[in-house]
């Protein structure tokens, strides 16, 4: 089946978890940049975790079904509506669409960034084992950029959960949309705030920095800089500063790695990051808080708690049985007489 971009939206990609294996040779990693919400939509439809989603970026696309197909929408709230006649698309749970229906996406009033997720997953150009976009270099997704106007998304085969889901949705409805009564838990669904609390453990540099701007870390906020892209977010407060001047050899670096260039203004790096980085780490954001940093808007601002790496193992667990619970969730539903 296919799927019609009617209008692209503001920067709409194909994105799946990362290209992973490749850094050594300087390949980003990419990938969505809230992998919970873009997982989470793909156990919704039946799809592995991993399978090719589309990420929507502050506003999103309007897309034209040509036949039926089961989509999932997760993280930013976009108000996706029916355009033929405006009922609300239900967010967090499978919904069944019909052929020759119209979805369209608005701005985003909580969050920045959704996704969605097509039963069977798009079908887009792998590059290194990964569908993810890097527009930077020009690969994977739809020829390695951004959703234009008129473009025709291929949807692949749905799997045997995809296709049970389509048959007990889809029964009943002619037209529009059809989505069960129940959707994902609000315990499990990311609190996407405009000022996070964000956790963090020390960073390969934290000791070389100064007491005042270690207090000043942890104790006043920071705001996040219109100049923050996929590859990292620039962050606008306190100066920070070294206890001395100090020059590093580049070492590796990782999502969620916070970086101090010279003008003391903190980088947090995130999916389309580079593999390397000379500047000093003052801290790294633990893994399971990346969803809710990923997810803050321009001009909203974070604070940062430092924890240790307990915590963060804990936390990270703690979030992937949350989606394995929802998986087996939709199996048991679909299995339910």
């Amino acid at each position: 089946m296919t799927v019609v971009v009617k209008r692209a939206g503001m920067f709409t990609t194909v994105q799946d978890l990362g290209r992973y294996g490749y850094q050594r040779y300087g390949v980003s990693v990419s990938g969505a940049m809230d992998a919970y919400a873009c997982a989470c939509a793909n156990i919704l439809v039946g799809n592995p975790p991993g399978a090719a989603t589309l990420e929507l970026t502050v506003s999103g696309p309007v897309l034209t079904f040509t036949e039926p197909c089961v989509i999932a929408i997760c993280g930013a709230d976009m108000k996706p509506v029916v355009q033929e006649d405006g009922d609300t698309v239900p967010m967090w749970r499978p919904v069944y669409v019909s052929a020759r229906t119209t979805i369209a996406f608005g701005t985003a009033k909580s969050g920045v960034r959704t996704y969605i997720a097509f039963a069977g997953g798009v079908r887009a150009e792998s590059k290194m084992g990964s569908c993810s976009t890097y527009v930077r270099a020009g690969i994977g997704g739809i020829e390695g950029r951004t959703l234009r106007d008129g473009d025709v998304l291929a949807i692949g085969a749905p799997t045997a959960l995809g296709q049970a889901m389509a048959a007990r949705l889809g029964a009943r409805l002619s037209r529009g949309v059809a989505a069960p009564p129940w959707h994902v838990g609000w315990t499990a669904m990311p609190h996407y705030d405009p000022e996070p609390v964000v956790r963090f453990i020390p960073g390969i540099h934290y000791d070389r920095f100064a007491d005042d701007s270690l207090e000043a870390f942890t104790r006043t906020p920071y705001r996040l800089s219109p100049q923050s892209d996929r590859m990292g977010f620039r962050l606008s407060g306190a100066r920070l500063s070294l206890k001395r001047p100090e020059e590093f050899l580049s070492e590796p670096v990782t999502l969620g790695t916070v970086q101090v260039p010279p003008d003391g203004q903190p980088i947090i790096l995130m999916a389309d990051r580079q593999t390397t980085g000379g500047y000093p780490v003052i801290a790294q954001i633990i893994g399971a808080d990346m969803p809710v940093v990923a997810q803050t808007p321009i001009g909203g601002s974070m604070r940062f708690v430092r924890t240790d790496v307990g915590e963060a193992e804990r936390a990270w667990f703690r979030q992937q049985e949350q989606l394995r619970m929802i998986q087996a969730a939709v199996a048991a539903y679909m299995h339910r007489a």
